[in-house]
């Protein structure tokens, strides 16, 4: 029983529903916030989903100021500047509202507006989030309009350090948000493309923490069925951007994903990391081209348990089948079978190559992987990847 110890942590308030934005006044009454800073990106900004959100909070008198300046990959120029704004309009809280991007900012923003510390020294290492002041950090409310990074439930934010091309992730417990309202309709506008990378992003997360080592039957369980929902959901909401029906069974297993992977994430994210870093790319369709690399990588560590996993699924064939079904579920929805398919003009010298084996294996998520990330496996899953050899 001596290996039978763990320490578990599940999530916050979801308002789960379509509609339910409309509740977003009354959320920002039960969590206390007054003055609200809306952290969105550019692109949502401009859609009328945004328009309408912030045309409730006009109905109920709420006095808000907005900020969208947010890369698809966040970097500490953004924060800076979201931090800026929320100090000029003596804002007390935040919403996050948007795709993982948003989400992330907008929490980090509401955590370190009112640190003093550099925002690097909270990274998740160790105990470093015992340095930051907890009484300073602003409530959140998250408001997801892509099913995928589950940022909503989380309590991190992923931040690009611009100076070394390297994804921190930076963790407070009251990072959480306080409530989370889970609208499907808010992500029926959804592109195919970015439904296809955040419903992928989705099974990465539940994928890893099913397969990620040690003791904690609860995210096993959630990763699981959240595994389910995405083979069920993601190709009919791919298909059609108007099923509401699959866009929640996607908003269901995103938040299920984030949930699962306290337990650990992998190899997919060691390596998707430094390309997103590097490359600038879509986080979850990256996750997606390496999935079958990676699985195949770990199969002597995870087959037996991608067995199980398989039978619940419905996938005949066991690791085999499995591993098949990935393949064709990428397929379907058009995601690269290779990096260079996802990266145009791809030419990665071996300096290159070197540099994201190098940044994999110090990655936070390497550690969760059931087999050791070294070097030369962080290496030799990269070639396969650029080669498109599974």
């Amino acid at each position: 029983m001596t290996k039978l110890v763990s320490k578990w942590n599940y999530p916050t308030t979801v308002r789960f529903g379509a509609g339910r934005i409309a509740e977003l006044p009354e959320v920002l009454a039960v969590t206390g916030i007054k003055r609200p800073l809306f952290v969105t990106d550019p692109g949502l900004a401009k859609l009328p989903v945004v328009a309408s959100t912030l045309k409730i909070l006009d109905d109920a008198k709420v006095p808000y100021g907005v900020f969208s300046d947010v890369k698809p990959n966040p970097v500490e120029s953004n924060l800076v500047a979201g931090i800026e704004v929320f100090k000029a309009g003596k804002h007390d809280g935040v919403i996050a509202f948007g795709g993982g991007s948003a989400l992330d900012l907008g929490k980090l923003i509401a955590f370190q507006a009112g640190q003093t510390l550099p925002v690097w020294d909270f990274e998740d290492i160790g105990d470093w989030w015992t340095r930051a002041d907890s009484d300073a950090i602003a409530p959140i409310i998250a408001v997801p309009t892509t099913a995928g990074t589950g940022s909503e439930v989380g309590r991190a934010g992923v931040i690009t350090h611009e100076a070394s091309h390297t994804k921190k992730v930076i963790f407070h417990p009251k990072m959480l948000p306080a409530i989370v309202i889970a609208d499907p309709e808010l992500t029926t506008g959804m592109p195919a493309f970015i439904t296809a990378g955040t419903g992928m992003d989705a099974l990465a997360h539940c994928l890893e923490a099913y397969c990620a080592p040690g003791y904690h039957p609860m995210a096993d369980g959630i990763a699981v069925e959240g595994i389910r929902l995405v083979f069920e959901n993601l190709p009919k909401a791919y298909a059609n951007g108007n099923d509401l029906v699959a866009r929640a069974h996607m908003m269901s297993a995103a938040a299920m994903g984030a949930t699962a992977f306290q337990k650990g994430l992998g190899a997919i994210h060691s390596l998707s990391h430094p390309i997103g870093a590097l490359y600038d790319t879509h986080h979850g369709m990256t996750n997606a081209v390496f999935m079958p690399y990676v699985l195949a990588f770990n199969r002597a560590a995870i087959e037996e348990r991608i067995v199980r996993l398989a039978a619940y699924c419905g996938i005949a064939g066991g690791f085999d089948g499995f591993a098949a079904a990935i393949i064709k579920l990428r397929q379907e929805l058009n995601v690269p079978h290779a990096l260079p398919g996802l990266i145009k003009g791809l030419d990665m010298d071996q300096a290159r190559k070197e540099l994201v084996a190098d940044m994999a294996i110090v990655d936070p998520t390497a550690g969760g992987n059931p087999v050791e990330l070294t070097k030369k496996a962080a290496l030799d899953l990269l070639e396969n990847a650029m080669q498109g050899a599974v």
